[in-house]
């Protein structure tokens, strides 16, 4: 081979060398930025989920700084505008009987749940003494009235007699004194003639009304002693019910709803699920200072006499709604030393606004002014709640 080729292949040979190691060492540095890269990489998104993950813990210490509350809308009106209370029926009129002379029971006709008439005859009472006394009387009025004939006689006649100076004025005006005297006296005995026969006539005992014996507290041969002297007892008790007053005790916050005219209506327990509609006819107008309550009466209709005097009733009265309320739970409600309030969210924050309360029904209450049926009031809220503090709003439909 010539030397020229030889040298030719040695250069050649050494160039390819060169060029392979030049190859190697540019795959080394892209190699080795690769890594750098990566590394680089690596350290960068680890950063960033670090700066990220501080975010988020910020975030969230933020958030569970800001106190979470349950709101509710209120709801408009009351609930109940009827008031319930308890109450007694009486009988429209209801009165004993006592006799009104003495003597000995001589018949009764009539015993208890009877019904009767006004006028009926009760009972009949033996008065011999009275009999006796009335005998008398009448005695004393006819000799009283012989008497008082004689001297308009002789008074006649001594006026005729006068005329012809037969006697003397004094004589005439003693014969018309003496007329004046008698007659005083027979209308002197004629009063007590009148007064034992209404005596004698309560010798029988009438029903003063129409109604139902209730009582009888007398029987055959018992004394009656109708003396002014001494308490009389009572024979009978007579009540009518065809229409019976049921009276209840109304509390003086809702006395409003007592006025005459309204309608009630009157449950009792022996009647379940019945009622009967009655009308107010009349109120005390004065609140009573030891129950702090009003007295009303009720007037209900019993013409089948279901309704018994004395039970015990349950008297449903209509209030009035003479203003606009709403109701919340019970447990909205703060209390404070200013006064009763209530937790309600706006814009974010938890305002305490003061209210009035109305009504009680137990596990809610009315509010009468301080609140509208568009507010969001926190329930149940913390008593160290300030006004102006930041709340969310817990929705339960997230969990």
């Amino acid at each position: 081979m010539p030397p020229d080729e030889t040298h030719d292949s040695n250069s050649d040979s050494t160039t390819l060398s060169r060029n392979k190691k030049r190859k190697r060492g540019s795959w080394r540095l892209m190699t080795m930025a690769a890594i750098v890269v990566a590394v680089g990489g690596a350290i960068v998104a680890r950063f960033a989920d670090r700066v990220d993950a501080e975010e988020r813990l910020a975030r969230t210490t933020l958030e569970a700084a800001v106190p979470s509350v349950t709101v509710i809308h209120p709801e408009g009106g009351a609930p109940n505008q009827v008031v319930v209370l308890p109450g007694y029926t009486q009988a429209f009129t209801d009165a004993p009987v006592y006799a009104r002379t003495s003597g000995y029971l001589k018949t009764w006709r009539f015993d208890i749940g009877a019904h009767v008439r006004k006028g009926d005859l009760l009972a009949e009472i033996d008065t011999p003494e009275v009999d006796q006394q009335l005998r008398q009387a009448r005695a004393d009025l006819a000799t009283a009235q012989a008497n008082l004939q004689l001297a308009a006689i002789t008074a006649k006649r001594n006026e005729d007699l006068l005329k012809t100076r037969s006697v003397s004025t004094q004589e005439r005006d003693n014969a018309d004194g003496a007329l004046a005297a008698d007659t005083a006296i027979v209308q002197s005995n004629e009063g007590n003639v009148a007064r034992l026969e209404q005596l004698q006539s309560y010798e029988k005992v009438h029903a003063p009304f129409d109604g139902i014996i209730t009582a009888r507290n007398t029987d055959l041969g018992a004394l009656i002693d109708a003396g002014a002297n001494s308490p009389s007892k009572e024979l009978f008790h007579l009540s009518a019910i065809d229409t019976v007053r049921v009276y209840v005790a109304v509390p003086e916050p809702y006395s409003s709803a007592a006025q005459p005219g309204a309608t009630a209506s009157v449950t009792l327990d022996e009647f379940p699920g019945e009622s009967f509609h009655g009308r107010l006819i009349r109120n005390a107008n004065a609140i009573d200072l030891s129950s702090r309550t009003l007295l009303v009466e009720v007037d209900v209709d019993n013409p089948s006499g279901r309704l018994l005097p004395g039970a015990y009733t349950s008297v449903h009265l209509s209030l009035p709604s003479a203003v606009q309320s709403v109701t919340t739970p019970a447990n909205t409600l703060l209390f404070r030393k200013e006064g009763l309030r209530t937790a309600v969210v706006r814009n974010g924050h938890a305002y305490l606004v003061p209210v009035t309360i109305g009504r009680d029904y137990g596990e809610k209450v009315e509010i009468l002014s301080g609140l509208r049926p568009s507010d969001e009031v926190i329930v149940d809220p913390s008593d160290s709640l300030v006004s102006g503090t930041v709340v969310g709003i817990f929705d339960s439909k997230s969990e």
